[in-house]
């Protein structure tokens, strides 16, 4: 088939890990030039971006890595792994937390917040993934790091011990510490139950296509331009001349234009994407040619 070039944005399946997803579309699109965004655990559902092609130059330049989840939680457990799957640690059911509380919690966690990630992640401490460690049973000392959480708030509560969070966090969050967290706060641990990301890179479970869908009717009418990534940046179209300049790497000039410093998207005298470049004093400066 045809060189594919843009995002396909797949509704991740329970029980795949984002890799998994990688080597099933390889072997449907017989075509290898596929990388992702935002690792998924194996439990979560929802929206994975999948870049193909040219489109995976452009992982590390996106202007919007925030998420947002609906998150099935349970009170009065804890395992290891800080969702269901894992191997109980702790339970409790003598507990009575009330709606009210749950909420007059959850602003404790939202906002700029630090965060330890949890044993059972892909972090790396020393150059060894940590949930390789926590597999042997190997604990280790880990460096808090700083998170956003833009919204945190309660869908539905059964009154007992299972509910919904909405999450809507900065890159890097780890929603299954968020609910350990709220739980060891309420004095009887928690753990996450489900977990579907809603949003993630600016596209929402609208714009996914599943696994059996891309099996029966191909990528072609679900691939997404890369430059829908980059729309909250403003736009420079080239004419021929500037353009051959500005793909050969040469900083341009732009003259009679009264164009603000900062990043945009370039576009060339055919109507093309380009790709990402900064301006600086009235200087167009090529961040990453991505077309």
């Amino acid at each position: 088939m045809a060189e594919l070039n843009g995002i396909i944005c797949v509704n991740k399946p329970s029980g795949f890990t984002s890799f998994d997803v990688i080597a099933k579309l390889r072997g449907i699109l017989k075509f290898r030039k596929l990388g992702h965004a935002g690792t998924l655990d194996p439990l979560a559902t929802g929206v994975l971006p999948i870049f193909a092609g040219k489109a995976a130059k452009a992982c590390n330049l996106m202007p919007n890595d925030d998420k947002a989840y609906e998150a099935g939680f349970r009170l009065g457990i804890e395992t290891d792994t800080l969702d269901i799957t894992g191997t109980v640690k702790k339970s409790i059911s003598d507990f009575n937390v009330s709606a009210e509380l749950i909420n007059d919690t959850l602003p404790e966690f939202t906002g700029n917040i630090s965060q330890l990630p949890p044993m059972y992640s892909a972090v790396s401490v020393g150059g060894v993934k940590l949930y390789k460690l926590a597999r042997k049973g190997i604990e280790v000392e880990r460096v808090p790091r700083p998170v956003r959480v833009y919204e945190l708030s309660l869908l539905s509560y059964d009154g007992s011990a299972e509910g919904v969070l909405r999450i809507s966090c900065s890159k890097g969050t780890y929603v299954r510490t968020i609910i350990s967290d709220i739980g060891e706060k309420l004095g009887c641990g928690a753990v996450m139950t489900s977990l579907i990301r809603t949003k993630a890179c600016g596209f929402t479970l609208s714009d996914c296509v599943t696994l059996e869908e891309l099996e029966k009717n191909g990528a072609e009418k679900y691939i997404i331009p890369i430059d829908t990534l980059f729309t909250e940046l403003p736009e420079i179209r080239l004419h021929a001349e500037l353009e051959k300049k500005y793909r050969n790497g040469v900083r341009t000039e732009m003259r009679n234009t009264k164009s603000e410093s900062g990043r945009y998207r370039v576009y060339g005298a055919d109507g093309m994407f380009i790709g990402i470049a900064a301006m600086v004093n009235n200087e167009l400066r090529v961040e990453k040619n991505l077309c």
